[in-house]
């Protein structure tokens, strides 16, 4: 009973903020192009919840080759909705999107925003190169980047007063936040810092033998 009240409570807290700006009533006068921008910006924050709670196996029923699969999957479509997010923003506004990308806009958000952006560019590059990594090496750099993405996402979601109902966007906001910040917990990121400096410090001692 419990995996399945662990699944039902992710659905709802994936489709409830998406299903609250797809009716909200300020794109009652919008057209297709700004509503898709606006949704694609509201499923990509949703699809990172997902993230760590995958990459930490916390999801009752994945393996852990199904979960790396999905993902991996999931870390695509994140990257496929943020370029319609930012497209779709070009084509309803290209000056101000000019403007955020070169970080001189007027709207804090849109700095968080493109910081976020780059991340997640980042972070799809990466994968592209895990096989020339060590898995140490690729792990840490994941995790650095997918704290720059949550914390840029959910300060510039929670800056924007528009297509997003307020209360769904700040569970969202927390619950993206409360689930990387458990992983990261879970010493993933402490423990390999802490390998990482345990080998550097193996590989200077004989280095200090050989100058005694």
């Amino acid at each position: 009973m419990r995996p399945v009240l662990i699944w039902v409570a992710l659905a709802a807290a994936l489709a409830v903020p998406v299903a609250a700006a797809a009716l909200s009533p300020l794109l009652a006068w919008r057209d297709a192009v700004y509503i898709a921008a606006g949704l694609a910006g509201v499923v990509a924050l949703a699809l990172m919840l997902l993230q760590p709670l995958l990459a930490g196996g916390y999801l009752p029923g994945l393996g852990v080759r199904a979960g790396r699969r999905v993902h991996a999957w999931v870390g695509a479509g994140i990257v496929l909705a943020v370029v319609v997010h930012v497209a779709a923003l070009w084509v309803t506004s290209p000056p101000d999107v000019v403007d955020a990308l070169l970080l001189r806009s007027a709207t804090p958000f849109s700095v968080w925003g493109v910081v976020a952006m780059g991340a997640v560019f980042a972070t799809a590059l990466l994968a592209l190169l895990r096989g020339q990594l060590r898995l140490l090496v690729f792990r840490l750099c994941h995790l650095a980047l997918a704290v720059v993405i949550v914390v840029g996402s959910v300060v510039h979601a929670l800056l924007i007063d528009g297509t997003m109902e307020v209360v769904s966007k700040v569970v969202l906001c927390v619950l993206v936040g409360a689930a990387l910040a458990k992983v990261l917990v879970d010493a993933r990121l402490v423990a390999g810092v802490r390998r990482l400096a345990g080998r550097e410090r193996r590989g200077a001692a004989p280095l200090a033998k050989t100058e005694a």
